[in-house]
């Protein structure tokens, strides 16, 4: 896939892009330490690290404000999203246009880290795999990070009930062939690094240590029933509806979270509730060439 081909419910979901950048949160300091920390980032100076699928720049924002200073690129493919991150001009960071499977202008070995941020379910496949490991230094790390709130959860986790609650089922009637976080599958692309096959003679050829490192943080975030809708309509499945379907979400939403057992604070807010889930590893280094005799 080549810088300009990027997935075509991305390309539109994504076209308003500072609505994306206003209405998505950002990241808890508790859950960013940690996140570090498991990154081996915590504490070193100038670590050149690579943010990868950006987006407007809500965690290189992050990164661009730690006390450590680091040198950071950030990668990303949309246009418009780039153009939000560029006009924020932030410290210590370069950005460049290219996708997971395409970073020409990063030389090989030449990064500590590669973080993707709210994305790594774009391109959790083995060509992005070859290409991060490509440009780690030979014991780089490679960690994603997600904020995922209730209503945009996996069946599996159990949730809060009432207006989050009916918004998941809202938004799991809206599948693509693209998975989202939701669907849990972009785990799967490490096991296939493993995976061999004798009759095609591939072998494996693990690039990443396992198994993944994992853990998440909890968060609660009070805001207007209007500035949760608002946010809603930035995942890029709700963004992309016009007319009667975007009107029939809307009054789904209204109708549930105006519901009386919805609770809210003296300035009339809702809380949201989600995770904060990151995953880490760590580069296989090469095997050194063998001469002969």
């Amino acid at each position: 896939m080549k810088t300009s081909e990027i997935p075509g419910v991305a390309q539109t979901g994504f076209a308003p892009a500072a609505a994306y950048d206003a209405h998505r949160p950002t990241y808890a300091k508790e859950a960013v330490e940690q996140f570090l920390k498991r990154l081996e980032l915590v504490g070193v100076n100038g670590a050149k690290v690579a943010d990868l699928a950006a987006g407007t720049g809500k965690f290189t924002e992050v990164l661009a404000s730690r006390l450590e200073e680091y040198d950071i690129v950030a990668i990303e493919p949309h246009d418009g999203m780039r153009a939000e991150l560029e006009r924020k001009a932030l410290p210590h960071v370069r950005v460049v246009k290219g996708t997971a499977n395409d970073m020409a202008e990063i030389p090989d070995g030449s990064l500590a880290c590669v973080v993707a941020a709210q994305a790594f379910h774009w391109f959790a496949n083995m060509e992005s795999l070859k290409e991060i490991a490509r440009v780690l230094q030979p014991t780089g790390v490679f960690g994603g990070i997600w904020n995922i709130e209730d209503y945009n959860s996996p069946l599996t986790w159990k949730i809060h009930s009432g207006w989050e609650s009916t918004m998941r089922d809202v938004v799991w009637t809206f599948d693509d062939e693209q998975p989202r976080f939701r669907h849990e599958q972009w785990r799967k692309v490490f096991d296939e690094q493993n995976r061999s096959n004798p009759l095609t003679l591939h072998f494996a050829d693990p690039l990443f240590g396992l198994p993944l490192g994992e853990d998440s943080v909890e968060f609660e975030t009070w805001l207007s029933k209007d500035d949760i809708w608002s946010r809603l309509r930035t995942l890029s499945q709700i963004a992309v509806l016009e007319g009667e379907e975007l009107d029939k979400v809307k009054k789904t939403f209204f109708d549930s979270i105006n519901a009386e057992e919805t609770e809210t604070d003296e300035q009339g807010r809702v809380a949201v509730h989600g995770r904060t889930v990151f995953f880490w590893t760590s580069k296989i280094p090469a095997e050194p060439l063998r001469s002969g005799g």
